[in-house]
């Protein structure tokens, strides 16, 4: 069986006077080498898309990080200058590749950014600067350009007995690398908390009804998924899901007739 691919749709990038679909690196190499995975990178479009016609060719769906923010008119607030970036061709693109991935029960992870589009995509809203709100804690990057320290492992996430991503990593407290400004406010009817930071921000998510693997984390497990424990297990759990539906499809496939 050859390895089965994911889609993973791309932000929109201005550089010298060219628009560019772009993916951090970081994200093709886990899917690669912690899930075993074949990446594909779909262009970020505001309209025009058939999204079936994309999900029709996967078997799995990464939503990645992005230093763009979901746009606040999508959760039913007015947009200011403190909630951008912003990146509507790649809002225009995810939402609606998540929506559909769940609904045809095909696996899914979605990270940092990717946890709040799928929230906004399920009908929950976000909250900015949460650094900023009584009884919260500094969860943005810190100062440098170094990306190892960036990306450190320096956070305590707790995870909820009995969830999801238990199965996968542990319960209980896991040091993980979450650095970002905006969080999960009211949390989407569908989803359930899987985790949450000592402030009780929602650092972990899944969707309660889906029929298969669909997961979001605040956090970044794709940049330490070759050697920190809890994140290969994250994807190597992902890959596994996205093998078994891959599988299910080729075996759903109509033997041809032989001449």
């Amino acid at each position: 069986m050859t390895k089965p691919i994911i889609a993973i749709p791309a932000d929109i990038r201005a550089i010298d006077g060219a628009t560019w679909h772009a993916v951090q690196q970081q994200y093709v190499n886990a899917a690669l080498k912690a899930s075993g995975l074949m990446a594909l990178i779909v262009p970020a479009m505001e309209e025009g898309y058939d999204i079936d016609a994309i999900l029709d060719r996967v078997d799995g769906v990464l939503i990645s990080g992005s230093a763009s923010n979901v746009h606040p008119s999508l959760y039913g607030r007015q947009a200011t200058e403190a909630d951008g970036p912003f990146d509507p061709a790649r809002d225009a693109t995810s939402l609606p590749l998540l929506r559909r991935a769940i609904d045809r029960a095909i696996p899914l992870l979605a990270i940092c950014r990717g946890i709040q589009e799928l929230n906004v995509a399920l009908g929950g809203s976000l909250d900015s600067e949460i650094q900023d709100l009584p009884g919260r804690s500094d969860h943005r990057r810190p100062e440098g350009t170094d990306r190892d320290a960036l990306y450190a492992i320096r956070q305590s996430v707790f995870v909820k007995e009995g969830s999801c991503i238990a199965n996968f990593i542990g319960a209980g407290e896991v040091r993980v690398n979450t650095l970002h400004r905006q969080a999960i406010a009211e949390t989407a009817p569908r989803l359930q908390v899987e985790a949450v930071a000592e402030d009780g921000t929602v650092e972990a998510v899944s969707v309660i009804d889906a029929k298969a693997f669909a997961v979001g984390v605040q956090w970044h497990p794709e940049y330490w998924a070759e050697t920190d424990i809890a994140s290969n297990r994250l994807f190597s759990a992902f890959g596994d899901a996205v093998r078994d539906y891959a599988a299910g499809k080729m075996q759903a496939m109509p033997v041809k007739a032989i001449a």
